[in-house]
């Protein structure tokens, strides 16, 4: 039986260190990513053994094809199971609604909720069918706030993630399923994020390596919501304890001064 492993976003971040720890814990992982000359050059690098898929999964096609290239790896007596399925694809952007650009906006719903959403979807009933599986659905700690000013949509996109994420393991946990979903929802980490949303962190970020270790560890106890760092998980404490009136305003300064 080999062991495989799915990595959306795969061509940097946290995308990217997922798939070299995966590499080297033995599973054969499968890189998804738009940047074909990033997956080679990491491909390279890979401990173990690997393939990579290009796709953007903004288009309903493209996560068609997709999944359907994954059912094809599972197929009779290919020997394979999926056994982990990073959701991690997603972008951010920084911005007063008004001002940011809709197009750009709607791109970010596609891949941050849809996109997540049907390759959710599609990897619950193939895990389920082998034995259970892991999912692990890369949300961001701003999805734990009631709301993110100058960041409007994309602390949305992420709400949606850890709601949609709680929910699908309460439903996994009654009917006695052995697969297991659960959502990370990391503070700032060094990654590319940064650029591509505009921002510079205000706190120093965590290292992608750090991050993706503990969440690995926690997902392996099948812990739901994965939150690194004793300083974000006071945080995120915190805003559930305080009215959305004073947390709001809070959440809004921090964004407002980490636009760039």
């Amino acid at each position: 039986m080999r062991n495989i492993a799915v990595v959306t976003g795969a061509s940097s971040g946290l995308g990217e260190e997922f798939s070299r720890q995966l590499s080297k814990e033995g599973y054969h992982v499968i890189m998804v990513a738009r940047r074909k000359d990033r997956l080679l050059a990491i491909q390279s690098e890979l401990a173990g053994t690997s393939s990579i898929y290009t796709a953007d999964l903004s288009k309903k096609k493209e996560i068609n094809k997709l999944c359907e290239s994954i059912e094809d790896e599972l197929g009779k007596d290919s020997g394979n199971k999926l056994s982990v399925f990073i959701n991690n694809a997603g972008f951010g952007l920084s911005g007063r609604f008004e001002d940011c650009d809709e197009k750009r906006e709607i791109e970010m719903v596609d891949v941050n909720i849809k996109a997540l959403h049907r390759l959710t979807k599609r990897m619950l009933p193939l895990m389920d069918k082998e034995d259970g599986g892991y999912i692990l659905n890369i949300g961001s700690s701003a999805g734990l706030f009631p709301a993110g000013p100058y960041m409007a949509t994309y602390y949305a996109t992420k709400a949606y993630v850890v709601s949609l994420t709680r929910a699908i393991a309460y439903e996994l946990k009654k009917s006695a399923s052995k697969t297991y979903i659960g959502v990370l929802c990391p503070g700032p980490v060094d990654t590319q994020f940064n650029a591509v949303a505009n921002v510079v962190f205000v706190l120093k970020g965590m290292s992608a390596s750090s991050c993706v270790s503990y969440a690995l560890k926690m997902m392996k106890k099948r812990k739901v919501v994965i939150v690194p760092t004793l300083r974000m998980k006071l945080a995120c404490s915190l805003s559930r304890l305080l009215p959305g009136s004073l947390v709001i305003p809070m959440v809004a300064h921090q964004q407002h001064k980490k636009m760039g």
